[in-house]
């Protein structure tokens, strides 16, 4: 490996050290419930965002506030110490379709109505807020 390239890989690896994501591939709801509910906590702070989490009706909510707090340990696990108030955000979260499940429901006169049981993926990326004043 070149100079040049070492130099931009270190860069790379360095920027990830300080990012810390979490996945959650394959739940079973529709994406479009799943982004009402990574709508309501993208950019927001860590814990507030568990708070928020916590106390929506959503069914989705309880899923993303399990990942979060994953998300949150896999930064404190990298970092070697405990993440305090205010110094996490949630710096991206996106939801991606996922396999479909294909149904036939019985329809009037001998027909069949096709049923698609959707699921997502979801990925959400916790930093810290150090970092983004930084850059």
């Amino acid at each position: 490996m070149g100079k040049r390239k070492r130099i931009a890989a270190d860069a790379r690896k360095e920027a990830k050290q300080a990012v810390s994501l979490a996945k959650l591939n394959n739940v079973p709801t529709s994406p479009r419930k799943m982004r009402l509910v990574a709508d309501m906590v993208r950019g927001m702070e860590a814990f507030r965002a568990l708070g928020v989490l916590k106390f929506s009706n959503k069914e989705a909510s309880a899923r993303v506030e399990k990942l979060l707090r994953s998300a949150i340990a896999n930064w404190e696990a990298k970092n070697e110490r405990k993440a305090e108030s205010g110094e996490l955000y949630v710096s991206s979260i996106y939801v991606d379709g996922g396999a479909m499940l294909k149904r036939l429901r019985p329809a009037p006169q001998g027909r069949g109505y096709r049923i698609r049981k959707r699921s997502n993926h979801v990925t959400i990326e916790v930093d810290a807020l150090i970092n983004k004043k930084q850059n």
